[in-house]
């Protein structure tokens, strides 16, 4: 039989417990986990493994325990693998040695959110296996990871596999590879820049500007499993702020819940020799903070995410402490914000019922009389059974002053508008 704990936390940190869990599950995977961990299946040097592209982040095919083929989504943010749904481990009947209890998670402090610790689990990839890893389990998808991406995502891997390999990632192609750390030869086609691996965090150092101020020198977390571009903690420096022309929204979906803040475009951000002018920055709320940068105790000033990593083609080296960059496809793309105001969900078995979840104050959609509730029958004339959402936030984030036509069912009505895309910021 397991052990099971109970976790309490005061209001203070309610919104931040469930990555307070993380951190003290690391405490015990760090005895129990990767007595033999992953490598090739073959004799090889290196191995490619396509992969999909959602909102910016990276998602790989696993089979878990030789059995279950499931996605993952690769995270150079976390330490230990994370299932979304005990139901998966439930299939391959799997024991588990604890199980936490999470109590004030969130407006309900009477739920609580329980997850559980599996050891000796098997992980496979195309070309590569890993093998005696411990697993944090959830008892049901609190992330609703599929329903904000749009397909079917069961779990988060990461510090595993970019300690044992290179990791290049073409985001252009969509294709990993790894290669073993004897056999890699940096190509004289990227840029060189130190990482440091911090608590098994990458970390880089870059510089931002506001307008007429001098340059700010950062040290921000690599995040490979976050949306957004670049993300800054104002706590962490005097010389931080938000500028006064900010929009307060939703930034996206954490592991507390919704992530709430501001957004706003700085002067500049340099990394390495590479630069943008007017990039967008996000600057969660305090109690969001924790949450969007992993619950971490290594100092830092924010992180970048996939919206400045899809610009690039990146290979991480870990065991050597550096990152190489290569100008990507993307390097010069607008930094946009979803210009409709409108955030959407998948629901469904499916996922092919779209509904309208939250609409901006103040944005074109709004304007255009859509409602919170909503569902989407079609976009552009393309019809429900031809869309998923990858294509409808593209649609929604095209280009400012491109006209978009959307046709939704209320209830028993439809309802159907035509309006431009608006930048808000």
């Amino acid at each position: 039989m397991f052990k099971k704990e109970k976790l309490t936390y005061t209001s203070f940190v309610d919104r931040k417990a469930f990555l307070l869990l993380i951190t003290l599950f690391i405490g015990f995977v760090q005895l129990n986990a990767q007595t033999l961990g992953f490598r090739f299946i073959n004799d090889q040097k290196r191995v490619r493994i396509p992969f999909e592209l959602y909102n910016n982040l990276i998602v790989v095919p696993v089979i878990l325990n030789n059995q279950l083929p499931l996605k993952f989504i690769l995270d150079t943010g976390v330490r230990t693998t994370i299932l979304t749904e005990k139901a998966y481990t439930d299939i391959l009947n799997l024991s588990y040695s604890k199980k936490y209890t999470i109590a004030g998670i969130g407006d309900d402090v009477d739920e609580g959110i329980e997850a559980y610790i599996t050891n000796g689990v098997s992980l496979t990839l195309p070309g590569v296996k890993g093998t005696g890893h411990a697993m944090l389990v959830l008892e049901e998808d609190y992330l609703e990871l599929r329903n904000y991406l749009g397909t079917d995502v069961h779990g988060v891997l990461g510090y595993e596999i970019f300690s044992r390999f290179v990791v290049k990632v073409d985001y252009d192609n969509k294709m990993l590879m790894l290669t073993t750390p004897e056999y890699f030869h940096p190509s004289r086609k990227y840029d060189e820049l130190d990482l440091s691996v911090e608590d098994t965090k990458p970390y880089l150092t870059g510089t931002i500007q506001y307008e007429n101020q001098e340059p700010i020198n950062l040290k921000l977390m690599v995040d490979s499993g976050a949306s957004h571009g670049l993300l800054l903690d104002t706590d962490s420096d005097e010389k931080l702020f938000v500028p006064e022309k900010n929009l307060r929204t939703n930034l996206g979906r954490g592991l507390a819940g919704d992530m709430y803040g501001k957004i706003a475009r700085i002067e500049k951000l340099e990394i390495g020799n590479r630069s943008w002018k007017n990039p967008l920055a996000t600057f969660p709320d305090g109690n969001d903070l924790l949450d969007s940068l992993k619950g971490s105790n290594v100092f830092r000033h924010g992180s970048i995410g996939g919206g400045i990593l899809t610009r690039f083609k990146v290979i991480f080296d870990f065991p050597e402490e550096k990152i190489y960059l290569k100008k990507g496809r993307k390097f010069k793309s607008d930094f946009t914000y979803n210009l409709s105001g409108i955030i959407v969900k998948a629901k469904g078995s499916r996922l092919n019922t779209f509904e309208i979840v939250e609409i901006r104050p103040g944005s074109a959609g709004e304007k255009a009389g859509f409602q919170v509730g909503d569902q989407i029958i079609s976009v552009d004339n393309i019809d429900k059974s031809r869309l998923n959402l990858e294509l409808i936030n593209g649609m929604l984030n095209s280009r400012e002053n491109k006209k978009v036509r959307i046709e939704v069912a209320r209830g028993q009505v439809h309802y159907s508008a035509r309006f431009r895309l608006k930048s808000q910021i």
